[in-house]
């Protein structure tokens, strides 16, 4: 299966849950076009403490700092903020390429500064500042061959000084949201919006999205260096777009924004299954988006990941280990966040206008509802995949309802229509397609089948936490 084919799951790595087992359906499941799941930093050194403020973070300096404790605070400070800042500069300089160079050579004046001056109150807007005057520099030195750049200067000196005389903060909070509709701008290909929101917006690595993308890092780096190149000779602006050209470039924000929370949620590799900052800042943009556009796929969207992310606690052990939905502490599951959750899908759902968001919102709260796996309403669940193949079919949309099927009829009428999905081909190479295999498999007593399968799942997986649980299967089947 390639993945650089638009209007199908193969533009990106989907997601659902990352388990390899569907005994668990809510950890399999996931939708057509995108990574998605359906239902159906802190640290404390001695010398500080990070306080996760609204959306950013504030320390508080308490003793004698050195270097390396300096050094760990930048890295929390770039894991949880380093997007918001790199949002805000390219808002400032309008260059992507300058804003990047500008965020990082001001983390690296911090860890050379801060260890003698202090950590200041409030680092964020110190680093942007700083930033700030580390782009200047550098259009400066540019200016001394390029006389077009003194004027650039000029601009931004006059612009950050009218920034200074207003509340800056108050503006910093919308930036990311202006870039990610800047990244899906029409004009750009549809796997370069993706790639571009997942660089810029995400912070992911060049290496991180090739491997999403099944591609190589120099096709991808070339494909982000093209998008940036459209965006500033085009050019594209920076901005939220109008109400009346809103809805035409809603579609494509909406599938990255829940891009960026499914990389969270299920990290596409690496040693752990969730990334807690990215599916917090995909939250935090769907309720803008919500704000901005409260139309029912916002909706259904907003409604979803907070669905999804209601299990978070229960989703993985101490120990970072998986937990399959049928062994998972449903007390753990945040009840206020599928209440809300709930209360928006059926908003949406009242509309009439409702589309894949609001139905796979509707899959999750079938299983936010029900108290084990062994009540849960499958015959509805089966249902609500018809309806979504109809509208947006596709092969992994048809792979969810076969696993609902198993659920429902029992694991020999699943495993023939996981079959017929994997007989088409799309899913030769999708790992969740095998491991739902071998899982029918095993349940119907088909060790040889199942073990089969199950290796085969394990080596199209990337990410520590399945394969460990991929192997512990295998182990059980010897």
């Amino acid at each position: 299966m390639t993945r650089e084919q638009s209007g199908s799951v193969e533009l990106v790595r989907s997601s659902n849950e990352c388990i390899g087992d569907f005994e668990s359906t809510e950890e399999a499941f996931c939708c057509p076009d995108f990574r998605v799941t359906t239902w159906a930093l802190c640290i404390d050194p001695p010398f500080a403490k990070l306080i996760r403020g609204s959306w950013f973070a504030n320390v508080v300096v308490m003793s004698e700092r050195s270097t390396e404790q300096i050094r760990e605070l930048l890295d929390s400070l770039y894991r949880v903020d380093s997007g918001r800042i790199l949002a805000t500069l390219i808002r400032l300089l309008g260059d992507f390429d300058l804003a990047e160079e500008a965020m990082h050579e001001a983390f690296a004046a911090a860890l050379s500064l801060w260890p003698r001056s202090g950590v200041p109150g409030n680092p964020r807007p110190w680093l942007i500042s700083t930033a700030r005057f580390k782009a200047i520099d550098t259009l400066r030195r540019r200016a001394r061959f390029d006389v077009s750049q003194d004027e650039l200067v000029r601009y931004l000196e006059a612009q950050w000084s009218s920034a200074e005389r207003s509340n800056e903060e108050d503006s910093l909070e919308d930036d990311r949201l202006r870039l990610i509709f800047t990244c899906c701008h029409p004009s750009l290909a549809p796997e370069a919006r993706v790639a571009l929101t997942l660089r810029e917006v995400c912070g992911l690595t060049t290496e991180e999205i090739a491997k999403a993308f099944l591609t190589t890092p120099r096709t991808l780096a070339q494909r982000i260096v093209r998008a940036k190149a459209k965006i500033r000779d085009t050019p594209i602006r920076y901005e939220v777009p109008s109400p009346e050209e809103l809805p035409e470039r809603l579609d494509a924000v909406l599938q990255v924004v829940y891009l960026v929370f499914n990389e969270g949620y299920c990290a596409a590799a690496g040693a752990e299954v969730t990334r807690a900052e990215l599916t917090g800042e995909a939250i935090r943009l769907g309720r803008l988006l919500a704000e901005l556009q409260p139309e029912p796929e916002v909706l259904g969207l907003l409604a979803l990941m907070l669905l999804q992310e209601s299990r978070h606690a229960a989703r993985t052990s101490p120990a970072g280990e998986l937990i399959l939905l049928e062994n998972q502490d449903r007390s753990l599951w945040n009840r206020e966040q599928i209440a809300e959750g709930v209360a928006l899908l059926e908003k949406a759902l009242k509309s009439r206008r409702f589309g894949s968001y609001t139905l796979q919102a509707a899959i999750a709260a079938v299983h936010a509802e029900a108290e084990s796996v062994a009540a849960t309403d499958w015959r509805q669940i089966v249902s609500l995949y018809d309806q979504l193949a109809r509208i947006q079919p596709s092969p992994v949309v048809q792979l969810n309802r076969a696993v609902a099927i198993a659920m429902r009829d029992g694991p020999e009428a699943g495993l023939a229509h996981v079959d017929a999905v994997l007989e088409h081909g799309e899913l030769a190479n999708y790992y969740l397609a095998r491991s739902a295999r071998a899982d029918m498999c095993r349940r119907l007593g088909r060790t040889a089948e199942a073990r089969s399968s199950y290796q085969k799942a394990l080596a199209l997986t990337q990410q520590e936490p399945e394969r460990q649980f991929l192997q512990e299967r295998i182990r059980q089947l010897k």
